[in-house]
């Protein structure tokens, strides 16, 4: 059979072919992992945000030990800065809005950056929502987000203009504070839809929890793709052979 191949000239075009097929099938067989690990996930992110808040202090132990944080129901307490409010880029279908990251003390020089929630752009002014901005010692119920670090596709963010495109929260903390010795949690809370602060705004809940999952769909186009692939070079080769065979 070897022989044939060689003498019909197909050494190097069986050899493409197989190289493309271990290709395909290996695009396939990354997609049904990678299917699995985003069940995984989504599996977590379900167990995570309908459970109980645990203090904070319990997720910190948890991260300084090495512990995965991620999505994470908390409760915190502690006092808002609110002239330090910080303005994250949220458009969305219904028009352009912001979600205010306000700085919550937790002691003198730590905090952390609570993702309060989300304004639509003419209540951007904290002046427009007075209402909303609660004084004093004020509990926090919201999930944990280690923020993603940013991408290609991401503008850079302008802190002298109070305009972030991602949460950048060891470059956030120093345009607030200045080179003082303020001390920032690694990650951020983003807050529950519920309790509203009086006036509604900024509106919680806006952690993002439906992730796609079409890995299955990704997974049977490579396989769709390779069995293709083995359909046409198999009826060219036997074309070529019986032509071949016919001389």
């Amino acid at each position: 059979m070897l022989q044939r191949l060689r003498q019909a000239g197909l050494i190097w075009p069986t050899l493409l072919a197989m190289a493309g097929l271990a290709v395909l099938i290996s695009l396939g067989t990354s997609q049904l992992e990678r299917k699995r690990w985003k069940e995984d996930l989504l599996a977590k992110i379900a167990a995570r945000t309908t459970a109980d808040p645990i203090a904070l202090a319990r997720a910190v132990s948890l991260l300084t030990a090495g512990g995965d944080v991620d999505y994470l129901h908390v409760w915190v307490s502690g006092t808002f800065h609110h002239d330090k409010e910080r303005y994250l880029y949220a458009p969305s279908p219904t028009g352009l809005g912001w979600h205010v990251y306000t700085p919550l003390e937790l002691a003198p020089g730590r905090v952390i950056w609570v993702n309060r929630g989300i304004v639509p752009d003419d209540r951007k002014d904290p002046a427009r929502r007075l209402t909303g901005q609660l004084e004093g010692e004020s509990e926090v119920r919201g999930l944990v987000r280690i923020p993603p670090g940013r991408t290609m596709f991401t503008p850079q963010n302008d802190a002298s203009g109070n305009l972030w495109y991602w949460a950048d929260v060891p470059g956030i903390t120093p345009s607030v504070f200045g080179p003082r010795a303020v001390v920032a949690l690694p990650f951020v809370v983003e807050a529950d839809a519920q309790p509203l602060p009086p006036g509604g705004l900024p509106r919680g809940g806006v952690t993002r929890l439906g992730l796609s999952n079409r890995h299955l769909e990704y997974a049977l186009t490579w396989y769709g793709i390779a069995a293709t692939l083995i359909g046409v070079y198999s009826a060219f080769v036997i074309k070529l052979l019986r032509s071949f065979s016919s001389q």
